[in-house]
């Protein structure tokens, strides 16, 4: 159960600290942190937790990569309900939290918008579904190949975490205008569930391109590694 626990813990910490950052502290007149900072708040979540429970659990915090990595040979399925079951509650329980520190300052409004991810007139700069699709296939599909690769045995040793936390800022520089970047569906649960309406209706989306696209990473990962 333990190694349940650390997926719970570290998937609580991405969605409280990435999340966390985008409502309370993206959006301040002048002192705002903005995109490059919400972006490198996703990237030290990860960073930091792979450090702390990644030797317990892998630190997957995230369905996709637990679904890539059971693809790319390097994850057993009789753990990826559980996996899948932990990440999904602890983004649920790191929303709830946030929820409940947000809801005591006037005028928020959890419908505005609570970081969630959408396309189409609830993308942050209205880009279409097809437009969001391809991002976070695209994305999700190179995020797969950089654990992979960071944490193949031929790789130099206890760097993987600075490589994929890195990988997960640029991830974000690159697409939060476009969806508010999600590459994953435990993160866009999370929160989704508190913004209560049309990022309930979108957040189809956000399961299947980055499964879709962990996919496809796992796959050309294998192909361009495997030795003759």
């Amino acid at each position: 159960m333990k190694k349940y626990f650390a997926e719970f813990f570290g998937t609580f910490w991405l969605v409280f600290g990435g999340c966390g950052s985008a409502v309370l502290a993206a959006g301040i007149p002048s002192l705002g942190i903005g995109y490059a900072g919400v972006s490198l708040a996703f990237g030290l979540t990860v960073l930091t937790m792979a450090y702390a429970v990644g030797h317990i659990s892998g630190g997957h915090f995230n369905p996709a990569v637990s679904i890539g990595l059971l693809v790319g040979g390097r994850f057993h399925k009789k753990d990826l309900l559980p996996y899948i079951g932990a990440q999904v509650i602890g983004a649920i329980a790191a929303g709830a939290v946030l929820y409940a520190i947000a809801s005591g300052v006037s005028g928020f409004d959890a419908a505005a918008g609570f970081a969630s991810n959408g396309y189409g007139e609830h993308s942050p700069h209205g880009y279409s579904l097809v437009s969001a699709l391809l991002i976070e296939v695209v994305l999700t599909a190179f995020f797969l190949m950089i654990i992979m690769g960071a944490t193949d045995k031929r790789a130099p040793q206890g760097f993987a975490p600075i490589a994929i936390g890195l990988a997960l800022t640029l991830i974000h520089l690159i697409s939060i205008p476009v969806t508010n970047t999600s590459v994953n569906p435990a993160r866009s649960t999370g929160v989704a569930l508190f913004q209560g309406s049309w990022a309930i209706g979108q957040l189809w989306l956000f399961w299947v391109a980055p499964i879709v696209g962990a996919v496809i990473g796992a796959l050309c990962y294998r192909f361009i590694s495997e030795e003759k």
